[in-house]
């Protein structure tokens, strides 16, 4: 998979949720469809919630990778309004 270029980056590291989605949440709503999202996050759980909550909302999870000991990135394309 060639490198997906983020149109959008959110850090929300040091949030836990119910944070972690509603800011992921507000990210992607103010993007254009086909645009993708990063999300910089250290909150183990989000890293489950997040990709489910945005599937649910019809968009596509293309990455969840753990980048060191804390941290892992998400990115998200949004696939509807």
């Amino acid at each position: 998979m060639q490198d997906i270029r983020p149109d959008k980056s959110i850090n929300i590291k040091g949030l836990v949720c119910p944070y972690t989605f509603v800011k992921s949440k507000l990210a992607i709503e103010e993007m254009a469809v086909g645009e993708v999202l990063e999300i910089l996050l250290d909150y183990p759980e989000a890293t489950r919630s997040i990709p489910k909550s945005m599937e649910d909302h019809g968009h596509r999870v293309l990455k969840v990778e753990k980048i060191n000991d804390t941290d892992w990135i998400i990115l998200v394309r949004k696939e509807r309004e």
